[in-house]
């Protein structure tokens, strides 16, 4: 019967990397998409929706058996509820970056971004895929130490966000309202990836140390 247990606490512990990856994958596809006004890649992406929902729902799905069923204590308890807020963020990390991609479909054939902010994309989609990819293994590995750098790395994605309010608000900005309002909200999509990553991040830390400080950037 523990053995069982302990397997059931090992599959919840996949499921979660395996959610992790597939959101890394999404906005990886998602940017290379928007770069390239890539139609194709833009649908793939799109579609990647239903295995990142499907896997969250199984996960909750289990979780609460497993709370019903073996009434976990100590670390056993706080992963399992922590695991429940990171489904929701590793959730919301896929629909972010289908989101980045379903612009890229709506503008299509037209490229979304101007010249002047390509490259500022670029490095965002970079900057969100590492984060993701060191997710990961935060959620792999349970390293508190991984977890708290994780939580300082957003700082370069917000680095780059302010870059792009700076280039959209200056006087001479050439492409219009419309093209500043999609760089705005495409900007903001990186961003809350980002620090979706950063509260999966707490979360460990809670999962491996038992205390979690919400005010902590």
């Amino acid at each position: 019967m523990r053995e069982s247990y302990t397997v059931q606490l090992d599959d919840l512990a996949s499921d979660l990397a395996q959610m992790c990856h597939l959101a890394e994958v999404a906005m990886a596809s998602a940017t290379r998409a928007l770069l390239t006004a890539d139609l194709a890649l833009a649908e793939e992406t799109i579609s990647s929706r239903e295995p990142i929902d499907v896997l969250a729902v199984e996960w909750e799905q289990k979780a609460f058996a497993l709370l019903a069923l073996q009434a976990p204590v100590a670390m056993d308890l706080r992963s399992t509820v922590s695991g429940i807020h990171i489904v929701a963020d590793l959730q919301r990390m896929g629909g972010l970056a289908i989101h980045i991609a379903e612009l890229a479909r709506r503008r299509h054939p037209a490229h979304v971004l101007p010249p002047e902010v390509e490259g500022v994309f670029a490095e965002m989609g970079r900057v969100a895929v590492d984060q993701a990819h060191a997710t990961r293994a935060v959620l792999l590995g349970r390293d508190a130490d991984l977890a708290a750098e994780l939580q300082t790395k957003d700082e370069a994605m917000d680095e780059l966000h302010r870059s792009l309010f700076t280039l959209t608000s200056a006087p001479d900005w050439p492409h219009g309202v419309a093209a500043a309002v999609d760089i705005t909200l495409l900007g903001r999509f990186y961003e809350r990836f980002s620090d979706h990553t950063v509260e999966v991040a707490k979360r460990v830390i809670f999962l491996v140390t038992g205390e979690f400080r919400p005010e902590e950037s």
